[in-house]
């Protein structure tokens, strides 16, 4: 029984095999059959399309010629390089009919390889667009063939991302598509090494804050044990010594118009020194919490002062009045700035945000929300119009009116109490680590970092560094620091 299953299958595979070659056999014994007809049409579309990226050459073509440079009905030759490739289909055909329209001649007379807009629509399925006028038309325009020749791209596969540069361009003319330029960095403006040239000590407490007079004499510190010194600039000595406040003093300026000095501390009081008589002529009373900081205009007798109470206020100088008080901050306003061109007032306050202020109308301008903590130290460009702010995060340059955003400069690694720059491009800023970073302005680059040891019987804490200024000559920089001493810093003229 098993046999006989044995041999019927045997049978039915052998009669299920020859009816499939009986009926494939024609196929394979005799070659296809070209069809002349068809041939002639394609060719005589491919005239009227215009020359193309890849011209195909047929076999039957190739047997005829039997050469290497065989040349086809359109007068196509066949490329060197590709020999030894299947000859079904040839990469980059030479063309040697004359230019059509959007083709480019070299100065050797050769024709780059070109592909043209209406054959590569009709080969999309896109609409053509409407006839472009001759003076639309851009004569130096590199054409698509020329973009693929120069940027090594493979002629199909890139066509359809082609297509549609070429309809973003207009749809009507060869976009030239040039490589997107990379973005330069400025190269960093070389300046002088900074030492330390001498330390001046006096005062009891941590030294909070530092201004130099305009003439350039002297200079004037406030201190945790509640003093005002005025020391001489050139020898170090002590000169007077201020006393009024009962609590520290955490803002001080001389007026460049009146002999006038201002003082703001933690005991919520504004005052204003005659220097003449060296006692307090004024007060201005009006904030409910601890004074941060001041600054006065460069052009109008106006105090401006930054406290703990989240406001800033606007003081007449002559009368004592307010004229403003800015709200709008949610955190204590720890550094104020004032310039003579809008916006004429600048904040930094401990809710991260700086705010530009309209100094007529007394509301905010522009809110700057770009730091992560709190902003207590903001300075201003000398001679350009921009300004940098500090932060725990970052030091960040800003562009004004508008608070535009250029850069930031990193690498603090604690709170930024202090900025301070020159009009030769040097950005100085100290920390509480007792940290003295100097920065190159347009590069961003930090060319030098010192370190502020603290004075023997200091704590090691006590290394930070409260605020810094240049002198009126920006050759000497002198530090407020919290080992109750302040430090005068000058370019080394050693490596000269």
């Amino acid at each position: 029984m098993e046999k006989i299953q044995k041999e019927s299958v045997d049978k039915l595979l052998f009669r299920s095999l020859k009816r499939t070659r009986d009926m494939f056999v024609a196929d394979v014994a005799k070659p296809v059959q070209s069809d002349e007809e068809s041939h002639r049409l394609k060719k005589a579309k491919r005239r009227a399309c215009g020359p193309v990226l890849h011209m195909p050459i047929w076999k039957e073509d190739l047997r005829e010629k039997g050469s290497q440079h065989a040349e086809d009905g359109d007068g196509h030759k066949e490329d060197p390089a590709s020999k030894g490739q299947e000859p079904g289909y040839s990469g980059a055909a030479r063309h040697q009919h004359p230019p059509g329209p959007g083709m480019a001649v070299t100065a050797g007379g050769r024709i780059p390889k070109t592909l043209n807009v209406s054959a590569l629509q009709s080969k999309l399925c896109l609409a053509p667009s409407p006839p472009q006028s001759r003076s639309e038309a851009n004569p130096t325009s590199a054409s698509l063939g020329g973009i693929h020749q120069h940027a090594g791209l493979p002629g199909h596969s890139e066509l359809p991302g082609l297509a549609m540069a070429l309809m973003e361009a207009g749809g009507t003319k060869n976009a030239e598509m040039r490589a997107k330029r990379a973005h330069v960095v400025p190269k960093p403006q070389w300046h002088a090494p900074w030492k330390l040239s001498r330390v001046i000590s006096g005062h009891l407490g941590w030294v909070r804050c530092i201004a130099v007079e305009p003439g350039n004499q002297w200079f004037v510190t406030g201190s945790a044990d509640r003093t005002i010194k005025i020391w001489a600039l050139a020898s170090g000595k002590l000169k007077v010594t201020l006393t009024g406040h009962i609590s520290t003093v955490r803002g001080v300026a001389v007026s460049a118009r009146s002999p006038y000095l201002f003082s703001c501390g933690e005991d919520n009081q504004v005052k204003c020194w005659d220097l003449e008589y060296n006692r307090v002529i004024r007060h201005f009373h009006g904030h409910l919490s601890a004074v941060y900081g001041l600054d006065l205009h460069p052009t109008i007798d106006l105090l401006v002062t930054g406290s703990r109470d989240s406001t800033a206020r606007i003081w007449d100088v002559r009368t004592k009045a307010s004229v403003h008080t800015l709200a709008g901050h949610t955190g204590a306003v720890a550094t104020v700035k004032c310039q003579a061109a809008e916006p004429q007032i600048i904040t930094g306050s401990h809710d991260s945000t700086i705010r530009l202020w309209d100094l007529v109308a007394g509301r905010t301008r522009v809110t700057l929300t770009h730091h992560k903590r709190s902003v207590r130290a903001v300075v201003l460009h000398p001679t350009e119009y921009t300004f940098a702010s500090g932060s725990p995060d970052n030091i960040k340059q800003w562009k004004l009116p508008d608070g535009n955003f250029i850069q930031n400069l990193s690498g603090h690694k604690a709170i930024i109490n202090t900025l301070a720059l020159s009009s030769k491009g040097v950005l100085v800023s100290g920390d509480d680590n007792g940290t003295l970073c100097l920065w190159d302005w347009k590069s961003g680059h930090n060319f030098q970092r010192l370190h502020s040891a603290a004075q023997p019987g200091s704590l090691d804490y006590e290394s930070g560094i409260s605020e810094c200024v240049f002198d009126q000559s920006e050759s000497r920089l002198l530090t407020a620091e919290a080992d109750k001493t302040v430090k005068v810093y000058q370019e080394d003229d050693s490596i000269w």
